[in-house]
């Protein structure tokens, strides 16, 4: 892999990490504004260390472990830079079934935010979509049941990573749905400023699992995502302290987070197929679509809003 297209995988993470987090950092700003100077220090400081370092640090390492097994923890890390055949073909085995697990997550994700969640519609047919919001149960089971059938196909275990992308899915709603519960008490002022860290280090981790899976469309390389994402989490963290206001009247930005995750979701389902996807299609998706969107953002600010 040669220095430019490092650089291109290392910028495609950071601006998909920091747009897939901008609800993260809205919710974050919100409940801080009802802590104390202290708590908010704590959080800001030891937070982000826990954020890049145990979260986007620790969980795509654990996930090339688990797909591949045999690579061992350490061989987890440094496999994508091995040179022997026997680790590269470990890794080209084992990469289907990450790429079907992860894929699977983004689209049922992407689903659930065309279909059912509160949205500034931004292209023509969003809003007709999510009238038929009843609907996307009865989509994302069968998109599972073809997912499931032409894994079959190919190899079980491509199959069992689908069905375990759907189930991480609703596992990660669940703890969303409770967070947005638990948001309501820390706005209200009925929680003390720990357990308000403890629920805002709970919301951070599940948002950051969006960007963890998706990073895998960019590079099986764990300590590229780990760089990557990392450098995400730091932005996030700055407009978590000094522009989150700012950032709420770019209207269509979650958009352009949600269409990115539809396109990384696809590129993962079809390599996992087998079909070759050039690495430098999904940094270029993900600048396209956010560049989009953002432009919409900027048209539909007021005409004496600054950009």
């Amino acid at each position: 892999m040669d220095i430019l297209s490092v650089i291109i995988i290392i910028a495609g993470l950071c601006l998909f990490e920091t747009i897939c987090s901008i609800d993260n950092a809205i919710i974050n700003a919100e409940v801080l504004s009802t802590m104390s100077q202290w708590a908010r220090r704590w959080f800001l400081l030891w937070g982000l260390l826990f954020a890049v370092f145990i979260i986007r640090g620790v969980l795509p390492w654990l996930i090339v472990w688990m797909s591949t097994p045999a690579l061992g923890p350490i061989g987890a890390l440094t496999a994508t830079f091995s040179s022997d055949p026997a680790v590269i073909a470990a890794i080209e085995e084992s990469a289907p079934i990450l790429l079907m697990g992860g894929g699977t997550f983004l689209l049922f994700l992407f689903l659930h935010w065309i279909f059912l969640e509160e949205k500034h519609y931004g292209l023509r047919g969003e809003c007709f979509i999510a009238s038929k919001g009843v609907w996307f149960f009865a989509i994302v089971s069968i998109l599972l049941a073809l997912l499931v059938w032409f894994s079959l196909q190919i190899n079980p275990m491509m199959a069992f990573a689908a069905v375990m992308g759907s189930t991480a899915f609703f596992i990660v709603h669940g703890f969303r749905q409770n967070a947005e519960e638990q948001e309501r008490k820390m706005l209200g002022g009925t929680m003390s400023d720990w357990s308000k860290i403890f629920y805002l280090e709970v919301i951070d981790a599940t948002f950051s699992i969006d960007g963890v899976l998706g990073a895998f469309a960019f590079t099986l390389s764990v300590p590229l995502i780990i760089l990557g994402n990392g450098l995400g989490a730091v932005v996030v963290r700055q407009i978590t302290i000094s522009n989150v206001d700012r950032i709420k009247r770019y209207l269509f930005l979650k958009n352009g987070a949600m269409y990115s995750i539809l396109f990384l979701g696809c590129i993962m389902v079809l390599d996992g197929f087998g079909y070759h996807i050039p690495a430098w299609l999904s940094p270029l998706v993900t600048f396209g679509v956010v560049g989009f969107f953002y432009m919409k953002s900027v048209r539909a600010l007021p005409a004496e809003e600054p950009v």
